[in-house]
């Protein structure tokens, strides 16, 4: 578990690397393009301010584009109950707990370290599950806290949604214009409208990489944690076989969800943020004596 953790934080900077890379060849292409130095300036100070912005803020950013709201103690108590003994058996510090209200059952942690971990659960979780899958929904999730699966996963939802932004804005520009090129920008724009249409893909393969083993692990320790493999098994079959599709949910904050919010049946595995919930609840019953 320990050398899970290292390598989490070791890709965090890793994605931070790439983050940049990528961010400042797109401002080369723009500066090449259009004679224009300062928009490499531009593309750089961009990058580093993004970088710190997801180290720092993904978190809120994450939350306040699932609309969770900050949960009252009394109107949750049974919630935080649970949260409050999981992370003392756990020995982490108490995070912060938010409500979605929306039917759909689900739930993600966000948050950059233990000390600065939160944990969002729809109202549908709450009232479909009982406390034994509760636990073991929450016990899952403040088992991404303790390995910092909560620091990689955050952090993707700013820097993936960049990229986009960033590859959208190239080929509209290059779309839209064709005046103050440089000397050789045909084949230049060229190379950079094929980098940009591939950016989309890459942001999907950046997400992938936030490995599908994370949910694995997590069920592992959530299942150790709880000693009560069944519960988390027995959520996960409530929660993929809900109907209800979860309203304010963007592709680049699918991956933090405890199980997929996209329900479409047409979805390829191969570009799924989560592995299969069969094969997850296969594992979990192999634990339950």
């Amino acid at each position: 578990m320990y050398k899970q953790i290292d390598v989490n934080k070791r890709n965090s900077f890793l994605m931070i690397a790439v983050f940049i890379g990528l961010v400042i060849a797109v401002g080369w292409f723009f500066s090449y393009q259009y004679n224009e130095q300062w928009i490499l300036y531009l593309a750089i100070g961009i990058a580093l301010f993004q970088s710190f912005a997801s180290y720092w803020w993904s978190d809120k950013i994450s939350l306040g584009i699932s609309g969770a709201k900050l949960a009252n103690r009394k109107d949750y108590l049974e919630l935080f109950r649970v949260v409050e003994n999981l992370t003392i058996a756990s020995g982490l510090p108490q995070p912060r707990i938010y409500i979605i209200n929306d039917l759909s059952p689900n739930a993600f942690a966000t948050g950059r370290d233990p000390k600065h971990a939160s944990i969002a659960v729809t109202k549908g979780l709450l009232q479909k599950l009982n406390k034994r899958q509760l636990q073991g929904v929450i016990a899952h999730e403040i088992s991404h806290i303790k390995n910092y699966d909560t620091l990689v996963m955050t952090m993707a939802v700013v820097l993936v949604s960049i990229i986009a932004i960033l590859s959208d804005m190239y080929i509209r520009m290059q779309w839209f214009t064709g005046r103050r090129r440089s000397e050789g920008g045909g084949i230049i724009a060229i190379i950079g409208i094929i980098f940009m249409l591939l950016m989309p893909l890459t942001a999907t393969l950046i997400k992938l990489a936030i490995s599908r083993k994370r949910e694995f692990l997590a069920d592992a320790d959530a299942a150790l944690l709880t000693r009560f493999p069944q519960g988390l098994a027995e959520a996960l079959e409530k929660i993929s076989a809900d109907s209800d599709q979860l309203k304010r949910v963007s592709s680049s904050t699918a991956h933090l969800y405890i199980s997929n919010p996209f329900k479409s049946k047409n979805m390829m595995h191969l570009f799924s943020t989560h592995p299969p919930v069969s094969e997850r609840i296969k594992r979990l019953k192999t634990m339950i004596k």
